[in-house]
C-alpha cells in the first residue's frame, strides 16, 4: 500500500492557504475522498491537477454575483425608512455611533439576505439606518475580518450593497496599534494612506472577474482617502478643540488575529506606517472601486511594543477599554463632520 500526497501553494510567493490532498493506492485502486476508483498514474496526476485548479479558483476567485448584492440591497430598501447618503463602518467598541442616530431602523445581520455574521467581541452585528446631524446614514455595528474565516468577497459584501443603496460617502473607523513614537493611546488618527501586507501577499478583494457595474478593472488607489474629506475632518477637530489628540498618518493592515511581533512592528515603522490593525483596507479598496468617497479614522488603543525589554503586551480587552474612553469624542467628531458635509454638499 502506497500513500500519495500533493501540496498546492495557492500563491506562488507566500504559499497562502497551502493545503494537501491524500490518496491511498490499494491493489491498483486509488482511494480518494472515501471512494475507490481504478486509476493509472496519468489519471491520478490529472485528478490532482483538476483538484488544484478548482481549489485555487475557490479561494482566489470566489465572488458574489451582482444579483446577490442586489437582492440584499432591495431587501433593505423595501424596509428602511431612509435612503442613506453616508455609510459608517464601526470598529471594535465603536458601535456607539449608531446609537446616536435619530429615526432609527435596525436590522440584525442574520436577517439580511446573504449578509455575513460578526463573531468578534465589541462587534454587535446590526445594521442601523437613521439620521445624524441631518444626514441620512447607514451604520454597521460590527464588521467582518479575514481572521474570522471570511473571504475578501464576504468581508466587503456590505460595501457593494451600500453602493447599490445609493451611498456616496464611506466613513470607516477602526482601532489600531500606534507605531509612530509621537502617538499616544487615545489619539484619533485620520488615515492619509494605507499599506496592505495582505494585498502585497496577493490577497486583493478585486481579484477575479471584474463587474463593470461596480467599477473599472484597474482602479486608482493613490487617492483612496479623499483630501477634501480629510480637510473637513481636520476642521471639525479644530472647531471642537480636539487638535491635541488628533493626528494624520498611514494605516497598515495585517491579517491577524495575532498581534504583531516586535520585529514586525519595527519593519512596519521602517516602511512608513504610523498605525497597524486588522481591517479597513479591503473595504476601502472596494469602496473606491465603486466610486465612493472615503474617510478613514483610526483610534489608537495601544502603543506597539518595540523593545524586547518591555513588559507591555497588546490585548483585545485594553482595545475595548480605550474605545469606551474615547467613544464620546469620536461621536462628537463624526457628528460635527456630517454637519459640515451637509453645508458643503454643493461645493465638493
Amino acid at each position: 500500500m502506497e500513500d500519495f500526497s500533493v501540496s498546492v501553494p495557492l500563491h506562488p510567493l507566500t504559499g497562502l492557504f497551502e493545503d494537501h490532498l491524500y490518496a491511498t493506492k490499494i491493489f491498483g485502486y486509488v482511494k480518494v475522498e472515501g471512494e475507490l476508483e481504478q486509476m493509472n498514474e496519468g489519471q491520478l496526476v490529472r485528478l490532482f491537477l483538476e483538484w488544484a485548479s478548482s481549489l485555487t479558483d475557490l479561494f482566489s476567485s470566489c465572488r458574489n454575483s451582482y444579483e446577490v448584492y442586489k437582492e440584499a440591497a432591495d431587501w433593505l430598501r423595501a424596509r428602511a425608512a431612509q435612503q442613506p447618503r453616508i455609510a459608517l463602518v464601526c470598529g471594535s467598541g465603536l458601535g456607539g455611533l449608531a446609537d446616536v442616530l435619530e429615526n432609527r431602523t435596525v436590522f440584525l445581520y442574520e436577517d439580511i439576505p446573504h449578509f455575513p455574521r460578526s463573531s468578534v467581541s465589541g462587534h454587535v452585528g446590526r445594521l442601523v439606518f437613521g439620521e445624524l446631524n441631518g444626514q441620512p446614514c447607514v451604520c454597521m455595528q460590527g464588521r467582518f475580518h479575514s481572521y474570522e474565516g471570511y473571504s475578501l468577497s464576504m468581508i466587503t459584501f456590505p460595501i457593494r450593497v451600500f453602493f447599490l443603496l445609493g451611498v456616496e460617502i464611506l466613513i470607516v473607523t477602526n482601532t489600531a496599534g500606534g507605531l509612530n513614537p509621537h502617538f499616544q493611546v487615545g489619539d484619533i488618527m485620520f488615515i492619509r494612506d494605507h499599506i496592505s501586507l495582505f494585498g502585497l501577499g496577493g490577497q486583493n478583494p478585486l481579484r477575479g472577474p471584474n463587474d463593470e457595474r461596480f467599477g473599472v478593472r484597474f482602479p486608482c488607489m493613490s487617492d483612496a482617502y479623499e483630501q477634501d474629506l480629510l480637510g473637513l475632518a481636520m476642521e471639525s477637530a479644530q472647531e471642537l478643540g480636539f487638535l491635541s489628540f488628533t493626528r494624520e498618518g498611514v494605516y497598515c493592515m495585517q491579517a491577524g488575529p495575532c498581534y504583531e511581533t516586535i520585529a514586525e512592528c519595527r519593519l512596519l515603522q521602517a516602511l512608513g506606517a504610523d498605525a497597524v490593525g486588522m481591517s479597513t483596507v479591503p473595504e476601502v479598496i472596494v469602496a473606491r472601486h465603486c466610486g465612493l468617497r472615503v474617510l478613514g479614522i483610526s483610534l489608537i488603543t495601544n502603543k506597539a511594543v518595540m523593545s524586547y525589554s518591555s513588559q507591555e503586551k497588546a490585548n483585545h480587552e485594553e482595545v475595548l477599554r480605550i474605545s469606551v474612553v474615547r467613544a464620546e469624542a469620536l461621536q462628537k467628531l463624526v457628528t460635527h463632520l456630517l454637519g459640515k458635509l451637509g453645508e458643503s454638499t454643493n461645493s465638493l
